[in-house]
């Protein structure tokens, strides 16, 4: 009985947090955070109806149809939070650019580029600039990288359990274990929880 009140506690805590969420000033955001949201209290309400099913409260409950139904909201959700992530880190990365800009500090500026050679050189470099600027930016905002690492562990297990990227149990396992940890930080050092 206790497993349902605490599902039954996180779809409430989803709804609620959906709704904080709508009021964002960031269209993107807004509407990342808000369907991430939602997903996950319908992914609750359907592991309530599992547990039901389980339980022997309704005992003519289809299993797999609802762990299908349950598994395809978690990976929605789980999809929306790393567009989250995705967004934000192009956000920082794009005013870390303007910033070294101005300053003077970036080795490549956009320009026009004629050799096949140097075209390949110009290609390198500003590839390596991005990747350096990718380092700094989740380097400098641990909050982000913890939930962009959480989500990417997450996503292996839907899309397991949903026939989508079949992988061994033992890496699932894995990445179940690390998102955990990852969680157990964000309790344990409430700093490092993304927020909004």
């Amino acid at each position: 009985m206790r497993y349902a009140v605490f599902r039954l506690g996180n779809s409430a805590d989803a709804l609620e947090a959906a709704k904080r969420a709508i009021h964002l000033s960031d269209v993107v955001l807004r509407f990342c955070i808000t369907v991430s949201h939602l997903n996950r209290a319908m992914y609750f309400a359907c592991d309530n109806i599992l547990w039901t099913g389980k339980v022997g409260l309704l005992s003519k409950l289809d299993q797999d149809k609802w762990s299908q139904r349950s598994f395809r909201y978690y990976l929605f959700a789980l999809i929306m939070n790393l567009s989250r992530d995705v967004y934000e880190i192009n956000l920082l990365m794009e005013r870390e650019y303007q910033n070294r800009r101005q300053k003077g500090s970036m080795v490549l500026e956009n320009g026009e580029i004629h050799d096949g050679n140097r075209s390949k050189e110009l290609i390198n470099l500003r590839i390596k600039n991005q990747l350096r600027l990718l380092c700094l930016v989740l380097r400098n905002n641990p909050p982000l990288l913890l939930d962009a690492l959480k989500n990417v562990c997450d996503i292996f297990i839907p899309l397991d359990k949903l026939g989508l990227y079949k992988t061994n149990s033992g890496f699932v396992g894995f990445c179940g274990l690390a998102s955990s940890i990852l969680s157990i930080l964000t309790i344990v050092y409430p700093w490092l929880k993304l927020k909004p």
